[in-house]
């Protein structure tokens, strides 16, 4: 038994060392050929590395001739700025010789002018003492003589340079002006619509002036009350009268007078109730033709009340001229000028359109139509310079624009061109009298006499006494007071005309 034990021992110990031995061949075995793998990867990494190292090695050749060219062009930069800074110092060095020199010659200037203006005092010291002795005349009295014939001379050559400046000015805004009027003129022909202060109504027959007077005059009466106007029923067959100043309240008695006309009933309840009617339909009326206005001239937006003041201004006359005709004409005419100017064409438009629009207010209100319009335009928002159009206009502001001064001219173009408007008699005597009279009033006139229906005066002076220079100051002297204390539409053109007559006789 014990052999049998002895034996398996034995067996499994020589079976153990077997394995052993089998195991460790077979792990130095594996083992060789990882050491081989390895050396293999390194000699690899090695080689990689040998290729690494050598490109850096030829990007570090580029960046140093990369470098090195880069030197050359700052050194290249350096040295032109240094030859820059030489030709510099060399040209500074220069002027500021010639500096030197230039100061140099100033002192020497004013040496010699210090020296000239003592001579020119002594001069003037020996001249005063000479007229002290001659003429027996004091310092003082020699002085003054002196300096009103310093006077008398400067203003002779002042006369002459402003003659010669505006002979110059006076062609060169004659040729603008003349080609700004004849782009507006042949642009626009204005419409003249005259007003009469009455209106002819027709009737069907006799009979209805009576009926229209009625009973102890109750119905006329009740007419011209409510109406505001006078009615003249005369000898007249088949017509009668409306006669009033106010052109809106004229035109709703016409067409109250017309429906009561043809209706047949002529009563106060009927006149009460008929008034009432036109007057709404005129309101009415007066709105859409304002706003017909506003669309055509491409205005919108604008207040409703402006446009319904705008319509009203049909019914509106200023020297007999229609104010709405004349608004009109002023905004197309102020339209053109500011185009031709460079201006906002449709801005000129707007202000010329509402530089009168007070007129539609001074009947019922009182007061100036420029205040009134002012006070409108800038409640309702409009621009500054349709506000300043209508300041300007009357000349209360001075015009800011291009457009406010076009609608300045186009007013007077408006205004004063021939039959657009009437005046009364006795205001246009007055004011040719007071034009003659500031004429009359300046020194060496002989006569003056307003032509052209006053739009023209004619001075005659004295030759002997005033020269051709003086002669123009005086025409801006009288004119200058003509518009300070005359009011005029349109313009004055005053003439100072200085003549010399020589006569002799042949025996």
């Amino acid at each position: 038994m014990l052999g049998i034990i002895t034996a398996g021992v034995a067996g499994v110990s020589t079976g153990a060392a077997i394995a052993y031995f089998w195991t460790k061949k077979v792990a130095k075995n594996s083992f060789s050929h990882i050491g081989i793998e390895a050396k293999a990867k390194a000699k690899a990494i090695e080689n990689e590395a040998d290729i690494l190292l050598e490109k850096a090695h030829v990007k570090i050749k580029e960046k140093e001739i990369e470098l090195e060219g880069e030197f050359q062009k700052r050194v290249a930069k350096v040295d032109e700025r240094n030859r820059t800074l030489i030709l510099q110092t060399k040209e500074f060095v220069a002027e500021e010789n010639a500096l030197k020199l230039l100061e140099q010659r100033v002192l020497e200037k004013e040496v010699h002018l210090k020296k000239l203006e003592a001579e020119k005092k002594e001069t003037i010291a020996l001249t005063v003492e000479k007229m002290q002795n001659v003429a027996s005349l004091t310092k003082d009295e020699a002085k003054v003589y002196i300096l009103e014939k310093v006077e008398e001379q400067s203003r002779a050559e002042v006369a002459g340079i402003v003659r010669k400046y505006e002979q110059i000015a006076k062609e060169e805004g004659e040729k603008k002006a003349n080609y700004i009027l004849a782009q507006a003129t042949t642009r626009y022909a204005g419409e003249f619509a005259g007003e009469r202060l009455i209106n002819i109504i027709t009737l069907p027959s006799d009979e209805h002036k009576g009926r229209i007077i009625g009973k102890e005059g109750r119905n006329i009466k009740s007419l011209e009350m409510l109406l505001g106007v006078d009615i003249v029923i005369d000898e007249t067959p088949g017509v009668i009268l409306v006669s009033s100043f106010n052109l809106y309240r004229r035109a709703i008695a016409t067409r109250v007078i017309e429906i009561l006309v043809e209706d047949g009933r002529i009563h106060p309840g009927r006149i009460e109730e008929v008034h009432a009617k036109v007057e709404t339909e005129f309101e009415d009326k007066t709105y859409e033709e304002g706003e017909n206005i506003v669309i055509e001239l491409g205005l919108f937006p604008m207040h409703e009340e402006l446009i319904r003041l705008l319509g009203r201004m049909k019914y509106r006359a200023s020297y007999g001229q229609n104010a709405l005709a004349h608004t009109l004409e002023v905004a197309r005419l102020a339209r053109v000028m500011a185009a031709e100017m460079g201006g906002d064409e449709k801005l000129a438009l707007r202000a010329g359109l509402l530089h009168d629009i007070g007129k539609a207010l001074t009947q019922d209100m009182g007061g100036s139509h420029v205040d009134i319009g002012a006070d409108l335009c800038r409640r309702h928002g409009e621009h500054p310079t349709v506000i300043n159009a209508i300041y300007a206009h009357h000349g209360h502001e001075e015009p800011d624009s291009v457009e406010s001064a076009a609608v300045c001219t186009a007013d007077k173009l408006s205004a004063a061109r021939p039959g657009a408007r009437r005046e009364v008699l006795e205001s246009f005597t007055k004011r040719v009298k007071e034009v003659e009279e500031i004429a009359l009033g300046k020194s060496y006139v002989n006569q003056a006499y307003a032509i052209n229906a006053g739009r023209e005066i004619r001075v005659f002076v004295n030759a002997q006494k005033m020269s051709d220079n003086e002669a123009v100051l005086l025409s801006k002297e009288i004119a200058k007071e003509i518009q300070e204390k005359v009011q005029y539409p349109g313009e004055i053109k005053v003439n100072v005309i200085r003549e010399v007559r020589a006569a002799s006789y042949a025996k």
